[in-house]
């Protein structure tokens, strides 16, 4: 989901210094079956890792549209029973939210809902729409009164706004006047709605279960509830639910597609299926890409757990050295419980990771990471590698070096925060204060993913945050001079 824009700062404390990559969303919604909230509310919680500031859940009973919406974990507010039975009917649509800038607060939970013209409509996004600001000071100017600062809420005044007369066609508009990378589930008093951006940035697959259908952002929260994988939402796919069955629109021009490279890198669970493709199994083969790209004389290879875990297995095995657990992950540790001093901020790493010294001392290890963002948690273990006796540390990172921000639905620094943008390979390695540092290349990134290199005409994936190569127009980014005028809301196309 969505950026936001005029709210204060983000409290940053779950991971001690943002540095970390953030996914903004995840979304699910199923049509027809009689515990559509209790299984919207599973795959919700599969796909806890795309987003863990709020939740949300919107049902329909065939006669009311229901809301639950809240901060925090899945578990803690759809485990109970109670809220459970406060979404009735056989319809839902849930999603799983981290902000990019600014506290998140409960306006800005989703699903969003509102009452339109032809009836109740809820949707919930994953990803970021690169001219909201542009269509959204627009549709303000126009007579719009926005209840929340996300970018979703454009889509429903786009929807709202639309001429046309059935929803179907309504919602298409909406998506024509908008750019960037979005992966929806809509709810109507008639439709479950899916729709995939042209590219097909952000995924999103269709499932089935008990013959009813489901939407989701990964195969993982059709695994949870025991429902078949049928396929992925094609990319610029507009899919539609009722009870005559499904319906399918491709209302772009065919355009080939483009998935986020870093769904197969960091965001996806290991366990998903994503385009086909195996998640842990591809970054395994980034990590033995790797152990022949950047090699090192040592003893052990050390996973940065939890993200660097597969990738270090893949490292081991090529160099045929052994893998160890050399650090350990605290899995209990979300915000701190004290006040964030700047002690209590340098302790950060060590409340959520441990050096584990029988494996380390003495030894020189490989340290296998899958990105560097700042770099400044990188700094913190190496040094705890240091001191819990390692001989050496040799640092490996299972992707390229980041050197541009995402406007996709990634959280990133801007650019002069990204450690690649501002150092070289040798800068960062002094930086880090590593014996040796590498990262995986941009075609050893494509080797792993079954292709010989990238092409740089006809680029497979969407792998800016590398290369600078955005796919789409960064509207709100690059205007000079004022919004831009949106003849879609006022023509038929």
């Amino acid at each position: 989901m969505s950026e936001t824009w005029d709210l204060s700062h983000q409290d940053g404390l779950c991971e001690q210094d943002g540095d970390r990559l953030r996914e903004e969303c995840g979304v699910f919604g199923i049509y027809g079956h009689p515990d559509a909230a209790a299984l919207t509310a599973l795959g919700l919680h599969a796909l806890q890792h795309r987003g863990q500031e709020a939740c949300g859940i919107v049902s329909f009973d065939g006669h009311r549209f229901h809301s639950e919406r809240r901060m925090g974990l899945v578990g803690d507010t759809f485990s109970r029973r109670e809220v459970i039975d406060r979404l009735p009917g056989k319809a839902a649509v849930g999603h799983v939210r981290y902000s990019t800038t600014g506290e998140t607060i409960l306006r800005n939970v989703q699903p969003l809902f509102a009452e339109l013209n032809a009836g109740g409509f809820a949707v919930g996004h994953n990803g970021n729409i690169t001219n909201g600001r542009t269509l959204r000071r627009e549709l303000i100017k126009g007579g719009a009164m926005m209840q929340s600062t996300t970018d979703t809420e454009v889509i429903l005044h786009l929807v709202a706004q639309s001429r046309r007369n059935r929803f179907v066609e309504r919602f298409i508009d909406a998506l024509r006047a908008i750019e960037g990378a979005y992966s929806l589930v809509g709810l109507t008093n008639k439709k479950l709605v899916g729709a995939r951006d042209p590219l097909g940035i952000r995924p999103l697959v269709l499932g089935e279960l008990d013959g009813h259908p489901i939407l989701a952002s990964e195969t993982c929260a059709l695994d949870v509830i025991g429902a078949k994988y049928v396929r992925d939402i094609e990319n610029g796919e507009v899919v539609i639910f009722d009870e005559d069955g499904m319906q399918s629109h491709k209302p772009f021009p065919p355009m080939q597609e483009r998935p986020c490279i870093f769904e197969y890198i960091y965001f996806a669970r290991p366990d998903s299926i994503v385009g086909g493709r195996s998640v842990y199994e591809i970054r395994k083969t980034m990590g033995r890409e790797l152990a022949r790209e950047a090699p090192a004389a040592a003893d052990v290879v050390v996973p940065v757990p939890d993200s660097g875990v597969p990738a270090a297995i893949g490292y081991s095995q090529e160099a045929g050295i052994p893998y160890e657990l050399g650090i350990i992950r605290n899995h209990y540790v979300g915000r701190t419980f004290i006040e964030p001093t700047q002690q209590i901020r340098q302790l950060g790493v060590r409340l959520k990771h441990s050096a584990n010294r029988a494996v380390v001392q003495g030894k020189r290890i490989v340290l296998l990471d899958d990105s560097i963002v700042r770099g400044t948690t990188s700094v913190k273990i190496v040094q705890m590698m240091r001191d819990a006796g390692a001989k050496e540390v040799h640092f490996r990172i299972a992707s390229p070096p980041i050197t541009h921000p995402d406007y996709y639905g990634i959280d990133t620094p801007e650019r002069d925060k990204l450690l690649a943008a501002t150092h070289d390979l040798e800068g960062m390695r002094k930086f880090i204060g590593a014996d040796s540092l590498a990262f995986l290349s941009v075609n050893g990134i494509y080797r792993s993913m079954g292709f010989e290199r990238r092409d740089p005409l006809r680029p497979q994936f969407t792998d800016h945050c590398f290369t600078g190569d955005y796919p789409t127009p960064l509207t709100d980014e690059t205007a000079q001079d004022g919004p831009r005028q949106l003849s879609l809301l006022a023509e038929a196309s």
